[in-house]
């Protein structure tokens, strides 16, 4: 049965939310997108009119097709060259999803979404499910196909592997923005010294190049070791320039909540760094560089209010 206009609303209505639930649970928004449309495709060959609650319906499929995708994902990580981080989502994209409670913000931050990668596809669903989208665990146990006290204790066990992670703090736009003006001062500086005092003792960088610019795979550890590699990074060098093209503009944004630096050249987005904050100072840098991963960012860059440039790098 054909679809009406009326059904493809319905389902244009939710789009937005099973695009940000696709999104927490693959970490990829290209990703998401596809698993969205694969469900339009499937309540396009529904009987939707035998469907009492369409909401509920979509969700479940969405699910179970993140949780198959989740499966294959992990099996393509293990070859994945390098290290494998999120996709970031910038300030204001809708499919970063509710952010009206700390637990629905905490869990799109780029450090929930990584640690979110060490638990199973089934830890990971009911995790997004309760503490991202307050689904009772009820619903969860209809959607999984599971006992609602399965439900409770798979969540229960999520929530501790996530918590045993370093905790966050929770900062403003205003500070957000301070803390990037304050790191890039002492990133260009030339000196090591204003770094490692903006940097917890065990701080780290990392980030995800894709075999397709470079990037370390192994994280850099330790306040001094950090401090060494951005100075380092923020040194002008001709061959930096030439495998971007020119000299980028950095922007002080956030991205998932966290403050960040945009590296934009030619209108596109060339890397989204990351940074999460403790009581203590940066506790981590996050970067990633993979084109791939930034198709989205620089579509909603086109679309998005932005000041002037902190510098121009390189």
């Amino acid at each position: 049965m054909a679809l009406t206009m009326n059904d493809v609303d319905r389902f244009e209505a939710s789009r937005p939310r099973l695009e940000a639930i696709a999104y927490r649970l693959l970490g990829s928004a290209s990703e998401a997108e596809d698993a969205v449309q694969e469900t339009f495709l499937r309540w396009q060959g529904a009987d939707v009119e035998r469907i009492q609650i369409p909401e509920a319906w979509l969700t479940k499929v969405l699910t179970n097709l993140c949780l198959n995708q989740l499966t294959s994902a992990r099996a393509r990580r293990e070859t994945y060259v390098g290290q494998w981080l999120p996709e970031p989502l910038l300030a204001g994209d809708p499919m970063l999803g509710p952010a009206d409670t700390a637990e629905q913000r905490e869990s799109v931050s780029f450090a929930v979404l990584t640690l979110l990668e060490r638990l199973t596809p089934g830890e990971r669903a009911v995790y997004v499910l309760r503490e991202a989208f307050d689904h009772p665990h009820r619903e969860i146990a209809e959607i999984l196909d599971i006992t609602e006290a399965a439900s409770q204790q798979i969540f229960h066990r999520a929530r501790k592997h996530v918590a045993d992670g370093k905790p966050r703090t929770a900062v403003d736009e205003a500070a957000a923005r301070r803390i990037v003006e304050e790191f890039l001062a002492a990133a260009t500086s030339g000196r090591t010294e204003p770094l490692v005092r903006l940097l917890t003792q065990d701080a780290i960088a990392i980030g995800d190049g894709g075999g397709k610019v470079p990037a370390r795979a192994k994280a850099f550890e330790g306040a001094l070791a950090v401090a060494t590699f951005m100075r380092g990074l923020f040194k002008p060098a001709k061959a930096k320039r030439a495998l971007v093209g020119g000299s980028p503009e950095v922007y002080a944004t956030t991205a998932n909540g966290d403050p960040a630096l945009v590296a934009v050249f030619d209108g596109r987005v060339v890397g989204v760094m990351c940074l999460e904050i403790e009581v203590e100072g940066i506790a981590a840098f996050r970067s990633q560089v993979n084109p791939d991963k930034l198709e989205r960012a620089t579509r909603w860059w086109a679309t998005a209010e932005h000041g002037e440039p902190l510098l121009h790098a390189f």
